[in-house]
């Protein structure tokens, strides 16, 4: 594997990490169409847990089959593919080296009435696996926030002592947060902040709306006239609120929406300096041959050619 100037440049970012550590973000900066570029589209598929099997798969039904979204990912030129325990097992040996492998090792489901997640899956599983990263999911604001940061500190410290890498989902809600503040640019600047202190090597946020939750925070950035009044603008702030982008930040695709409403959203994401996408149900919830068309346009757009 050839590196690049421009990825060496992003793995000289992560002073503390070790060798094997480097070797498997390079093998995700490496991989597919944007190999190489320092840009990514990552294909995620924990929504099965999250909102069950129907709500995830029956827009497509071929999707219930876990070697579906491996092929799917590989087939599009994507950088990674990250899933629950059980989806990566049902496919790691027919696709064992096709595509670098994200275990996602916490959850939620739709039944719960708290604002937490199950802990599920272990390091050792991500190495049985052959897995490049592990991927945690925590909710900055809820009651049990700091057992969840806790939990992915553990993690976190025994998945960098074998070499892995580590991906953190920081999705702001509960407590006093406002629906509308899940996603406000001050709380998901501040999500994105939280994982960089947390010690993630590579961050997943939502994008962020023009809401400002909370008002000290709103005094702050009007008194340093910060202008968020563009996607790209705000995606730039949380960028810059990632230690000044020495951290890969990468922003979810959200609810299923449009083709053009997710193509819009994505060129204003990549104009802000992102490192890239996460799609999920926004890709798999469609034909194949849609999927694979979406996929490919968004590549285009972080290969500056569409």
């Amino acid at each position: 594997m050839r590196i690049t100037q421009r990825v060496k440049r992003i793995l000289a970012n992560y002073e503390s990490d070790c060798p094997g550590t480097k070797t498997n973000l390079a093998r995700i900066l490496m991989h597919g169409r944007l190999g190489g570029t320092g840009k990514m589209v990552i294909l995620p598929v924990d929504q099965g847990f999250e909102h069950g099997p129907d709500r995830s798969f029956a827009p497509n039904p071929p999707a219930y089959d876990p070697h579906y979204h491996y092929q799917l990912a590989i087939d599009a030129g994507l950088n990674a593919y990250a899933a629950p325990l059980g989806m990566l097992e049902a496919g790691a040996d027919s696709f064992a080296g096709a595509i670098p492998t994200i275990l996602k090792l916490n959850s939620s489901d739709s039944h719960a009435t708290v604002k937490d997640q199950a802990v599920y899956g272990s390091v050792q599983d991500a190495l049985r696996l052959g897995c490049s990263a592990i991927g945690f999911t925590i909710y900055p604001g809820a009651d049990d926030q700091f057992e969840m940061m806790e939990e992915f500190r553990e993690l976190s410290e025994e998945a960098k002592a074998v070499g892995l890498a580590v991906v953190l989902w920081s999705y702001p809600r509960g407590g006093d947060l406002s629906k509308a503040g899940e996603t406000a640019v001050d709380v998901t600047a501040y999500a994105a902040h939280l994982a960089a202190l947390l010690g993630a090597h590579i961050i997943k946020v939502k994008p962020p709306t023009d809401h400002v939750e909370q008002d000290e925070a709103k005094k702050a950035l009007e008194k340093a006239k910060v202008d968020l009044s563009t996607l790209e603008k705000r995606i730039a702030h949380v960028m810059q609120s990632a230690f000044a982008g020495r951290r890969i930040v990468v922003f979810s695709g959200g609810a299923a929406k449009g083709t053009e409403g997710v193509l819009e959203e994505i060129r204003q994401i990549a104009a802000g300096g992102a490192n890239g996408s996460i799609i999920g149900r926004n890709s798999f919830q469609r034909s194949r041959e849609d999927a694979l068309a979406l996929l490919d346009t968004i590549v285009k757009i972080y290969q500056g050619k569409a």
